[in-house]
């Protein structure tokens, strides 16, 4: 059984409940955590408050960074541990889990350098006057996880706080806890004194609306749907408490005629069946241009084919969705796509030792997908590629703009000028030319703008939001 992990000590939850923790492989239970409430949250902020004034405010940027690298360091030792965590609890391949283990530790290796150059200002004023500027910690931050990339926003957005001197109460998704709960316990290894994290398990409307409201926090980031973010900002103003929001998207990938096809197919693959799907930056839309439309869909519609689905631990092209409810939310939406006629160009295939238990989607290809279509519209979070095709620029433009999101583009094409156009008129957080993704880009801020949410987390960026600045201004005559 999994325990809260409040200043540095494993605890249970004072309503005495717990939840059980699934398999997605084969949709079993294998472990427990517990089922959290205000009063779980209130012991972890309070505890966290106490650090922070007493203990964390005190060290230096250098020293904060001293102990991130250490974290770092003993995330890596121990990626595999934490990989095979993730891979139960979330039914990641195997690669994909120590992808992140691995992604996890180079956050703290990021931020445990970036801390002690992040800098302040003087600004010529009157004379008579010097003026400097600071940056100063929130205090006490609030994080809410969600539970398709646990290690990897936790990372980015915890070993930001941290770095900037902040103490963090967090509230992973009752789906994925394990591999959070072993990394506060890792942070307390390596000397991180108590209270500066700590872990709150247990549902959103109960311990993640407490951690919205408590007064204790100064800050929150939130990475999940529009919806609920929503109600976060909401809970957040009624204290004028500041907000992170990262809220999902419905990304384009933009191909015109001129693009290297050879380098296409792999990339849109990858982006779209990555986490089976389940990724806020992915690449769900496929825009087109009529040229060469035939040809890429039927070149995709052969790779399509041969991806493979499987239980975790075999490693293939995709493992199976987080939960049942996910599985039968991808089910809708393919519902719908057969109800509007929506043509089927491939799909994927589960294999034969996948336990029927397991909650599995084979990986499709639609194309000719109406704009106004939900395909085309919503969020699937799963591994569902729409095709549709485009005439020219400023319609591949009007199309990519036509949803509520903003998070990711990605743009096809060996002309220059294109290139900076198609950018330059992308409504979207990041734009990415003959790529996608950059590699995951701990360095490159990440954030969405519209319905995707707003603020920067990921790179130097994500210290400003982490902050707030402080204006001195000193008369001497």
């Amino acid at each position: 059984m999994q325990l809260h992990y409040i200043a540095n000590t494993s605890v249970p939850s004072t309503s005495g409940k717990t939840l059980p923790v699934i398999d997605p492989s084969d949709g079993q239970i294998f472990d427990e955590i517990q089922r959290g409430n205000a009063e779980d949250i209130d012991l972890a902020a309070r505890a966290a408050r106490q650090c922070f004034d007493n203990v964390w405010s005190k060290f230096t940027a250098a020293e904060r960074g001293r102990l991130l690298m250490r974290l770092s360091q003993k995330v890596a030792e121990c990626a595999e541990e934490l990989a095979a965590l993730e891979q139960r609890d979330c039914g990641k391949p195997t690669k994909q889990a120590k992808a992140d283990a691995l992604a996890l530790a180079r956050y703290f290796e990021f931020y445990a350098g970036a801390g002690d150059k992040f800098h302040g200002e003087t600004i010529p004023y009157l004379d008579g006057y010097s003026v400097l500027t600071w940056r100063e910690p929130h205090g006490v931050t609030g994080h809410i996880i969600p539970w398709n990339y646990p290690m990897q926003i936790f990372g980015r957005s915890v070993g930001g706080a941290l770095a900037a001197g902040n103490v963090c109460v967090v509230k992973p998704s009752e789906d994925a806890c394990l591999s959070l709960i072993r990394v506060a316990k890792l942070a307390a290894e390596v000397g991180f004194p108590s209270g500066v994290i700590n872990i709150v398990t247990g549902y959103g409307h109960e311990v993640g609306d407490a951690l919205a409201r408590h007064s204790e926090i100064d800050h929150i980031s939130f990475t999940g749907s529009p919806k609920v973010g929503t109600l976060i900002q909401q809970v957040a103003a009624e204290r004028h408490c500041p907000v992170t929001l990262e809220l999902g998207g419905k990304s384009p990938q933009i191909v015109f005629a001129d693009a290297d096809l050879d380098a296409v197919i792999p990339t849109v693959i990858n982006a779209i069946v990555q986490n089976a799907g389940q990724t806020c930056s992915a690449g769900s839309r496929l825009l087109v241009q009529q040229e060469i439309y035939e040809e890429l869909l039927d070149r995709l519609g052969k790779a399509f084919s041969n991806l493979r689905v499987g239980p975790a631990n075999m490693d293939l092209d995709v493992g199976p969705l987080i939960r049942q409810t996910q599985q039968q939310r991808v089910w809708d939406f393919l519902s719908d796509a057969q109800v509007a006629n929506i043509p089927m160009v491939a799909q994927g295939q589960v294999v034969a030792e996948a336990p029927e238990s397991g909650y599995y989607q084979a990986p499709t290809l639609l194309r000719d997908v109406p704009i106004t279509h939900r395909l085309s519209q919503e969020e699937v979070f799963g591994p569902v590629l729409c095709a549709m095709p485009f005439k020219d620029e400023d319609e591949a433009v009007k199309l990519a703009n036509a949803t509520q999101f903003g998070l990711v583009a990605g743009v096809w094409t060996r002309d220059g000028g294109r290139q900076f156009r198609m950018a330059k008129r992308l409504k979207s957080g990041q734009v990415f030319i003959n790529n996608y993704g950059a590699g995951g880009g701990v360095e490159l801020p990440f954030g969405g703008v519209k319905s995707s949410g707003y603020g920067r987390e990921k790179g130097f960026e994500a210290l400003y939001g982490f902050t707030a600045l402080k204006t001195v201004a000193i008369k001497h005559g």
